[in-house]
């Protein structure tokens, strides 16, 4: 018999420690290569661990609710003869870079032959995460883990997700310094900096010196006189007649990021009406060709998505993210698709360099995004990067919505429903009034680097180029 070390795996680059939700497997049962043996939760995505190895889980060493750092052993398995196993985490992998570059894929096992032995050592395998069930992505930073908070602070490590926090909830460094970590090597947890702040506006944290708890003190009453806070708890009388429901993880998630972005940006709204009964007549006459020339269907998102990418190329400084004060211009064109799960939440999976993709291209795109949506199968890739999205209010029959921004983002596009109008056309004749297909078409964005003029510019230009749509192309 050879036993196994089961550790966190690597979620991302940017990910140093997960949450584990859920222990499908008790100690004792047997388990299959590729089987399930846990779900875990990073502040991007919820993923399924599954078994490295066939045999039986023989101890489980974290907890429900435990956050663990990325490459600490979790769980021991037991197999019998050899075992292909995956050497740990490098140490220098738990550092952090000076610039967190785009999510990696989960973590891969290289195979490498245990002889088995009486008494086993236990061989460090990194369980590959698949099955991902997706979250709201929430970037408070531009992700490169600039701030107030440095990396490192008398040979203590912050996480860029602990930093950006850190930087959102003014805590100074002192204040970090004098939290007492539950992670590994005494290192502060997203879960030990929100304790804390929740204490901190009504019992200051003990600190290292007094100096800096009188200063906490004086920095809370003076903020919370200044701009006192309405409490989002609202004691509701018992009653047979409501029924009290616990938001699910990712609802508090999109709660949370959606209050973060009102917070962060003025939000402002433009509305524009756009004649799309040529692309309309065009799609509805070629979708039985297109399912059996490609084997999918052709929807109008695609359609919609090649427009936006086109008016973005010709208006790149809605491309951008705001950093302080820099902007941050986009060279990449990432589209986010706001997509409904069967659960009633959304997600948000982006299709990278959309400005490389032909109509087909966007639409194989668009229907393995969502496909991956609807089984909670997307990774946590899928669902990061994006410069700009797009949401469908048209799909509830909505006319028109006023989205809010998906941060770091500054707009965001919402389709309002199609529908047939009596509409004035011009004609070498005169004018008439013909039925034509219409829909709206509206805009939020961040009037602190989008004005009105390049926001209503931009939209307007999404709006021709839909109403422009050459009705004879081919597939």
């Amino acid at each position: 018999m050879a036993k196994v070390e089961l550790v966190m795996p690597k979620m991302g680059e940017s990910i140093m420690e997960a949450t584990i939700l859920n222990w499908v497997k008790n100690v004792g049962d047997k388990l299959e290569e590729d089987e399930t043996i846990l779900e875990i939760a990073t502040d991007k995505v919820d993923s399924e661990i599954p078994s490295p190895v066939e045999g039986v889980l023989v101890e489980i060493l974290r907890q429900v609710n435990d956050v663990v750092p990325v490459g600490e052993v979790i769980a021991i398995l037991e197999t019998e003869g050899e075992v292909e196993a995956t050497p740990s985490i490098p140490q220098q992998a738990q550092t952090p870079e000076p610039k967190v570059q785009a999510e990696a894929a989960p973590a891969t096992h290289t195979p490498t032959p245990v002889d088995p032995a009486p008494a086993p050592t236990p061989t460090p395998v990194v369980a590959e995460a698949v099955a991902a069930v997706p979250a709201v992505p929430y970037t408070p930073t531009n992700g490169q883990g600039n701030g107030a908070i440095p990396t490192n602070s008398n040979g203590k490590f912050y996480s860029p997700l602990v930093r950006s926090i850190s930087k959102k909830e003014n805590v100074s460094i002192a204040e970090l310094e004098a939290i007492n970590g539950s992670g590994k090597g005494g290192r502060v947890t997203k879960k030990d900096l929100l304790e804390y702040i929740s204490k901190r506006t009504s019992v200051p944290a003990q600190t290292t010196t007094k100096a800096v708890a009188q200063a906490t003190v004086a920095a809370t009453t003076a903020a919370s006189i200044a701009a006192p806070k309405p409490s989002t708890n609202q004691n509701i009388p018992a009653s047979g007649s409501h029924e009290i429901i616990e938001m699910d993880r990712m609802r508090k998630m999109i709660a949370d990021h959606m209050v973060m972005s009102k917070k962060t940006s003025p939000h402002v709204t433009s509305f524009v009406e756009a004649d799309v009964t040529n692309l309309v007549d065009w799609r509805n006459s070629i979708k039985n060709e297109y399912i059996q020339k490609y084997g999918e269907k052709i929807t109008f998102t695609p359609i919609f998505i090649e427009a936006v990418v086109k008016a973005l190329q010709d208006f790149p400084m809605v491309n951008v993210s705001v950093d302080g004060n820099n902007i941050i211009k986009k060279k990449n064109i990432n589209i986010g698709m706001a997509t409904a799960l069967p659960s009633g939440n959304l997600i948000v999976p982006v299709i990278k360099n959309a400005n490389g993709f032909n109509l087909v291209g966007l639409t194989q795109q668009v229907n393995s995004l969502a496909n991956k949506a609807r089984n909670n199968k997307l990774k946590p890739e899928d669902i990061q990067d994006g410069t700009f999205t797009v949401t469908n209010v048209g799909t509830f029959g909505n006319v028109m919505g006023t989205p809010i921004i998906n941060q770091p983002q500054v707009a965001i596009l919402a389709l309002g429903a199609i529908r047939k109008k009596p509409a004035v056309l011009e004609t070498e004749h005169g004018d008439v009034i013909a039925i034509r297909k219409m829909m709206f078409l509206s805009l939020s964005y961040d009037h602190r680097v989008v004005d009105g003029f390049l926001g209503g510019s931009f939209l307007r230009k999404v709006a021709d180029y839909l109403e422009a749509f050459d009705k004879s192309q081919t597939i």
